[in-house]
């Protein structure tokens, strides 16, 4: 018994008998109904450490005192006067309330599932655990690739570098791959409106179903069929081919075509997501939103831009952070990040920040910062005070673990031994030697 629960009890005996039977039944156990005074007190909000009620409730013995064999230590260490006290009944005593303010969220566990894109061949996969150990062995849950939109053959999965990554996904169940898919070849090519317009016509008659049957057929083949398929991402822009602006409706019905086409195949799993860029863009991305039949995730890439853009600005703009959250919410589909960074605004490590709380705050199915120049964190030097919040943030972690807060400082590697120059070669050099080199200064010393 706590302590508190002996001072209820000693001061009920000196109002009545009647009292001092409820104490006594207090003493002997909690009654049913009733929540302990130490659950109650756990409730309540407050940093303050408490003793353990096995350890409170552990009574000293007299000195010279022998228990009788076989007998339970005494309850109390506060002797019970010799009274003779009447049966009465107890009554049950109302469960104690939840006193927490309705305010304080429930417990986070773990960050959402993340990972990097660290290049698009086989070096990406090898780059994947040297990242974790840069993020003190943080497990890397997702890896993320593309398929190069040049020529059809690309498109249908005719590239040797799937089998790398096939190779990683399937040696953890718990990993995701990540593949963007372009929805027409030559997808940088700078193809003019009119063309894409006439391209979006034949893709909706169905033209061009039989590469993407290729490459479902492909990817089951290669034992990864359930890859998170990103379709003609940031559609809603000028950049690819893929684009929706110059004809939202051919479009939609083309990505329907091309998801019937794909779930078709034998074995499937896969998942579609839905990608356009953080706002208006060229075009209102929910004008090229294709339906819920065919959509598993809505995803947004958002990177670091215009320059002059505050985060908050982010969120609020149209079509942005807030309206993504809020349409996915509508339509009953998760949210994910596959390309997010800086970029127009430099080294912005308050964006870093508020990015990644943004994240642990919605919690997308998963992230994948762009890791090159000028949005990554690890293999661009131009970023140092942002790269230091990312490692920072998710030094060691995995999505299982619970929300401790990472260390101030991640260590930065092995002590350099004394009478030692460093050499500044770079970070991304650095890690492919495995740490710093230096120069000694007692190199002409001779011993003897």
């Amino acid at each position: 018994m706590a302590p508190q629960h002996r001072r209820v009890r000693t001061r009920a005996l000196a109002v009545g008998a009647a009292a001092v039977a409820v104490s006594a039944a207090l003493a002997a156990g909690p009654v049913a109904g009733a929540a302990p005074m130490d659950d109650a007190r756990a409730a309540l909000p407050g940093p303050t450490e408490r003793p353990t009620p096995a350890a409170a409730a552990q009574p000293t013995p007299a000195a010279g005192a022998q228990p009788a064999p076989g007998a339970e230590p005494a309850a109390s260490a506060f002797p019970t006067p010799d009274v003779d006290i009447p049966a009465v009944s107890v009554p049950q005593l109302p469960p104690v309330p939840d006193l927490r303010p309705p305010s304080v969220p429930a417990p986070v566990k773990g960050v959402p599932p993340f990972g990097a894109f660290l290049a698009s061949d086989a070096r990406g996969v090898e780059r994947m655990e040297q990242l974790s150990r840069w993020l003190g062995g943080a497990e890397l849950r997702v890896g993320h690739t593309y398929l190069p939109g040049n020529h059809w053959k690309d498109i249908e999965g005719d590239v040797g570098f799937l089998e790398a990554w096939a190779r990683w996904r399937n040696a953890d169940d718990k990993r995701m791959l990540v593949l963007n898919v372009p929805l027409q070849e030559r997808n940088e090519a700078g193809v003019p409106d009119g063309e894409v317009r006439e391209l979006l016509r034949r893709g909706a008659a169905g033209e061009f179903d039989h590469h993407f049957r290729t490459l479902a057929e492909r990817l089951v083949e290669l034992k990864i069929p359930d890859t998170v398929l990103v379709l003609g991402w940031e559609m809603n822009g000028i950049t690819y081919t893929h684009r929706c602006g110059p004809d939202p409706e051919n479009w939609k019905k083309y990505w329907n075509r091309i998801v019937t086409t794909m779930r078709s195949v034998p074995g499937q799993e896969f998942r579609f997501e839905f990608t356009p860029n953080r706002g208006r863009d060229a075009v209102p991305w929910t004008q090229c939103y294709p339906g819920d039949d065919t959509v598993d995730i809505i995803g947004m890439d958002s990177y670091d831009q215009p320059h002059g853009m505050s985060f908050d600005e982010q969120v609020k703009e149209p079509y942005g952070l807030q309206a993504h959250v809020d349409f996915a919410k509508a339509h009953g589909k998760p949210i994910a990040y596959p390309e997010w960074g800086l970029f127009r605004n430099g080294d912005n490590p308050e964006y870093m920040r508020r990015m990644l709380a943004w994240m642990q705050q919605h919690r997308p199915l998963y992230h994948t910062v762009t890791d090159y120049c000028p949005h990554g964190v690890w293999q661009c030097d131009d970023n140092p005070d942002a790269s230091r919040v990312f490692r920072n943030a998710l030094w060691g972690r995995t999505p299982e673990d619970p929300q401790t807060p990472a260390p101030a400082e991640p260590p930065a590697g092995p002590e350099l031994p004394d009478h030692c120059a460093p050499l500044d070669l770079g970070r991304w050099v650095e890690h492919w030697l495995g740490g710093k080199l230096c120069l000694r200064l007692d190199w002409w010393s001779r011993s003897g």
